[in-house]
């Protein structure tokens, strides 16, 4: 049965910025929107797979979560600020040579790191997931799936988006630009990020 809230809820958090969708943007600026898709569709399954694990696993997953969330955390901002470094060293011509886009498994096992994937994940789990129903891996497998379907086409966007870029920034200055100004907000992104995950454990350990 299909869930107006879920549907609202998973759209509004994957339409808007994120370390998805800027990876995405800026793929579809360097490499095109076809060749984004299996990016794309690597986000959305590994995200949907991440909300059914959880899901299926809630209390053992926020009490794991729990101790392993500064790590995790930590884990995902250093590898934002690899992506970062990586985005930026796109902008010179003689890296596009070798230049590929992320593919479907390495998007896929990146939501495993990510801390907004996580931040759905387990919210959905806990607003729309079940654990004490006969129905429950039905149930969790139907929020799963409808999470995949609203999710995909929302981040497509941000492919799509690039894309249109793309025919915007055929000079290489301009894509120098682009690609240098969407390393820095990914790496702000990764230290704000970390400074805040640290202050939680800091706040939390004083407390």
């Amino acid at each position: 049965m299909i869930n107006p809230a879920l549907l609202s809820y998973v759209a509004v958090m994957s339409v808007t910025p994120g370390p998805n969708n800027l990876l995405l943007a800026t793929s579809g600026v360097n490499f095109g929107f076809k060749r984004t898709l299996p990016m794309s569709l690597g986000i959305s399954l590994g995200a949907g797979f991440q909300c059914f694990i959880t899901m299926q696993a809630l209390g053992a997953m926020v009490s794991w979560l729990g101790q392993m969330r500064l790590f995790l955390a930590l884990a995902g901002c250093m590898y934002l600020l690899w992506l970062s470094w990586k985005i930026f060293q796109s902008s010179a011509p003689e890296a596009k040579k070798d230049a590929r886009p992320f593919g479907f498994l390495q998007m896929a096992a990146f939501q495993w790191i990510n801390p907004k994937a996580w931040i759905m994940a387990i919210n959905t789990a806990l607003l729309f997931g079940t654990v004490n129903s006969d129905q429950a891996l039905s149930h969790n497998l139907q929020v799963s799936l409808l999470y995949i379907v609203t999710n995909f086409p929302c981040i497509l966007l941000w492919a799509l988006l690039g894309d249109r870029l793309r025919q915007l920034l055929q000079s290489p200055n301009y894509l120098r630009v682009f690609n240098t100004a969407m390393a820095l907000i990914m790496g702000v992104t990764a230290l704000w990020l970390a400074g805040e995950e640290l202050y939680i454990a800091y706040y939390a350990v004083e407390l």
